[in-house]
């Protein structure tokens, strides 16, 4: 089979490192890909979001499925227009993917079919937000109602600070006010091909700035799995009370939903409780969560696309993984493109990965950075303590002006696991 990834992330460098483990595939294309990218199959230079372009590179290179890795085409509908055009692609369809695209839509969706979640409030006019926020005392959770990179989000008790964020969401779009939980963040992935669905390991991302989870919220600064404080009686809780009850509502809504759904979830002292729905693998996760798992991924593409999954038993290692990302200086806020990357070695052992994003090589042969967010370096160890401990040994391979990356990714965890 031939596979087309779209993106150009991290996410995508992993998916496509993945891949190329395959057995099962006989060409691998990445669109736009990046630099990690292009040294284990081909990139193509066109954007996700040009959908007849990606139309005709289907058919000109006779692709079999095409495999959506960011949420905006996955939002415009890109699955549906390609089922019209009989190209299979691996995520949901317009309907389904508003979990994501529309905080409303997710929130009324987990009301209806009775799935724990934070109590929220909708605004769209803003003397009726400020009034509310005015009148509450202690934190509270902003979210932008449609897409923001994983930035729309903030977290306060500081009055001036929310009426600010929420003015600039309301100038756009709507926003909900939920109630803050207090607990631990986890993330859950689970496959569905539409009939069947298969749970992956749990991991856990880093979303602020800082060490000590301070600061600005961002796209995800690094990421473990499998989370160590998640056993299996937790696991089936969450499997219970809000997997199962998801594919269930979506079943009912009349959704046939083929691909992936993540799960970001609060564990709180009342038992886990639903923050957000994704439609596809997270970044920096994924980055962790692939390396963990050891059956075929052209088997596993081909099972979601015909319903099949229930017959491919999915199994994972013994291993964890620990990911630190590489930012560029001034994210997340603004930062430069295309600064040179010295050279390093792409695979600096077999207990570490690097995975590239939004990197280009020049013309003389250079890697350049092309995002906020530039490298994903992964370790692999016995334990969550090994595995960052080889995360941490290789990461300054990475040497660009202004590199920077938070210094205590999966620390929380190691007496957990002493």
């Amino acid at each position: 089979m031939k596979i087309l990834i779209l993106g150009s992330g991290a996410r995508e460098s992993a998916l496509a490192w993945m891949f190329s483990k395959s057995k099962s595939i006989s060409g691998l294309f990445t669109a736009p890909g990046n630099a990690g990218t292009h040294e284990i199959g081909m990139n193509i230079d066109i954007d996700p979001m040009d959908f007849e372009a990606v139309i005709r590179n289907c058919k000109e290179k006779q692709i079999t499925y095409v495999f959506v890795g960011p949420e905006t085409p996955l939002a415009e509908g890109i699955v549906d227009i390609l089922k019209a055009e009989n190209i299979t692609a691996i995520g949901p369809p317009k309907k389904a993917a508003q979990l994501e695209s529309s905080k409303t839509f997710s929130k009324n969706f987990m009301k209806t079919h009775r799935i724990p979640t934070a109590e929220a409030r909708e605004f769209s006019d803003y003397e009726e937000y400020k009034s509310y926020v005015e009148s509450y005392k202690g934190m509270l959770v902003v979210k932008k109602n449609g897409l923001a990179g994983g930035k729309g989000v903030l977290e306060s008790d500081n009055t001036p600070q929310i009426l600010e964020f929420g003015k600039r969401i309301l100038e756009t779009d709507t926003l909900l006010v939920e109630e803050f939980l207090t607990g631990y963040e986890i993330s859950i992935f689970a496959l569905c091909d539409g009939k069947n669905f298969v749970i992956l390991p749990p991991c856990s991302d880093y979303k602020k700035a800082g060490d000590g989870d301070t600061g600005l919220n961002t796209g995800g600064m690094g990421s473990i799995c499998p989370n160590p404080w998640v056993d299996a009686g937790l696991k089936e809780q969450i499997k219970i009370e809000i997997i199962e009850p998801t594919f269930t509502g979506l079943k009912k809504e009349g959704i046939i939903y083929k691909g992936i759904l993540y799960f970001g979830l609060m564990i709180t002292d009342k038992g886990p409780k639903i923050l957000e729905y994704n439609v596809r693998f997270g970044d920096p996760e994924t980055q962790v969560l692939l390396p963990i798992v050891k059956t075929d991924l052209g088997n596993v593409t081909e099972a979601i696309a015909n319903g099949t999954l229930d017959t491919i038993p999915i199994s994972e290692c013994s291993q964890s993984a620990v990911g630190v990302v590489v930012a560029s200086k001034g994210y997340p806020g603004d930062y430069k493109k295309g600064i040179p990357v010295k050279p390093f070695p792409e695979s600096p052992g077999k207990n570490v990965l690097i995975f590239h994003a939004s990197t280009t090589v020049d013309e003389q042969g250079r890697v350049l950075t092309g995002g906020g967010r530039c490298f994903s370096v992964v370790g692999l160890g016995k334990d969550t303590l090994e595995a960052a401990s080889r995360a941490y040994k290789y990461i300054d391979v990475i040497d660009f002006e202004g590199a920077w990356y938070r210094k205590d990714i999966g620390k929380k965890f190691f007496i957990d696991e002493d």
